[in-house]
């Protein structure tokens, strides 16, 4: 009767035990890969779904001067740029009530955000304001629906990364 192992059956465990950990090791990094480009994902839709938010509740929370208009004007630039001035009750640097501008510098979208109203653009050297850079952009284009009554827009936003944003916001707040 044999009480040991011969050391060819150690060696042969020792070999299947490499195999297994081997491939053991290759599943994990493959999994490790896939969670790294899963969150990069993830990190963009809702970097996207962040700035679909902002952009809608500044609109939709738009002060109205009277029953019929709101604040919002919209300066065209260029072809694919316009320059929007608006006052909301929307704030993500804690104000109220702030002014509100959209701004393509550069090709990057920039939204202002200030306690003083906006103008003119460019903007005067007394100007005081929080920047928020909100991308790269090939196209910014704000529409406002030709009906008095309504007050609605469609924001057209499309960014160099092929992402395009299209919203339909009708303005909420009463005068």
């Amino acid at each position: 009767m044999r009480k040991a192992f011969t050391l060819i059956e150690l060696m042969i465990s020792i070999v299947i035990l490499s195999i297994l950990m081997l491939f053991l090791y290759k599943s994990y990094a493959g999994l490790n890969k896939s969670n790294i480009v899963f969150a990069e994902e993830v990190q963009k839709v809702s970097k996207i779904e962040r700035l679909k938010k902002v952009i809608y509740l500044d609109y939709s929370l738009a002060i109205k001067t009277d029953i019929n208009s709101s604040t919002i004007k919209i300066i065209n630039q260029a072809k694919n740029e316009d320059v929007i001035f608006m006052q909301t009750s929307n704030s993500i640097h804690n104000r109220v009530n702030p002014y509100v501008a959209y701004i393509v510098k550069k090709e990057k979208l920039y939204r202002l955000e200030s306690l003083k109203e906006f103008r003119e653009y460019p903007l005067g050297t007394d100007s005081e304001f929080v920047v928020d850079e909100l991308g790269n952009v090939k196209s910014f284009r704000v529409y406002k629906s030709r009906e008095a009554s309504k007050e609605l827009y469609l924001v057209h936003m499309a960014f160099k990364e092929e992402n395009e944003i299209l919203l339909k916001i009708k303005v909420l707040n009463a005068g």
